[in-house]
């Protein structure tokens, strides 16, 4: 069972058209090294990647490394990023994984979905965004904008987010498949938006299973 409502040739096109409109894309949240993108991860929970980015400009300039977020410590994070929803919270994660990286990973990150869903305020979907960018490896983490792409086009129809990935990681072709996480968000986040999607400007409308586009 695919899970699909899409044919594999469908499918096929509809990935071939986001690549030809966007051939290498790459998150938007900004990083120099893993650790400071795993930390942008973490914090873009619930968060725009536009307010992740305001936030971080000043905690990266002093800590970009395990050893120096430690060292702020949960207070200090939190007064780089209070703009950030639920600041305390991350804040303290932040500081909690930092020093596991330290104590367990010898402050590098891990290339392991265990170990890094071991870490303080690292859940699936953050694991799998660190296993895609940093690592280059075939993941796919659903976020609002992909749950939103799969269900309302028909790709991946689920009702969790862990369902819809299971289905995009069985559909999408190989040749598609590192790149795949971001079409999507980025489709979901500039044209298949949720209020009202840009159907007339959309690649893949032809494609789609959408019973309310115009």
């Amino acid at each position: 069972m695919s899970g699909s409502l899409l044919s594999a040739a469908e499918i096929d096109e509809f990935f071939a058209r986001l690549a030809a409109r966007d051939p290498t894309p790459v998150t938007e949240l900004l990083y120099s090294n893993v650790f400071t993108l795993l930390v942008a991860v973490v914090l873009s929970a619930q968060a725009t990647d536009v307010g992740v980015n305001k936030a971080t400009k000043s905690l990266f300039a002093i800590a970009d490394n395990p050893a120096s977020m430690a060292a702020l410590g949960a207070e200090g994070i939190a007064q780089h990023i209070k703009t950030v929803g639920l600041f305390n919270t991350k804040a303290r994660n932040v500081a909690a994984l930092s020093k596991q990286l330290l104590d367990q990973h010898g402050g590098a990150v891990p290339h392991d979905r265990v170990a890094l869903e071991a870490l303080p305020g690292v859940g699936r979907k953050t694991a799998n965004v660190v296993l895609n960018v940093a690592f280059g490896e075939k993941t796919i983490a659903v976020d609002t904008h992909i749950f939103r792409v799969g269900n309302r086009t028909g790709l991946a129809p689920g009702k969790t987010p862990r369902q819809v990935e299971d289905i995009l990681i069985a559909v999408v072709p190989d040749r598609w498949a590192l790149h795949a996480h971001h079409w999507l968000i980025l489709h979901g986040r500039y044209v298949c938006k949720a209020r009202q999607p840009d159907c007339a400007y959309c690649v893949v409308r032809d494609i789609c299973r959408f019973p309310g586009k115009p």
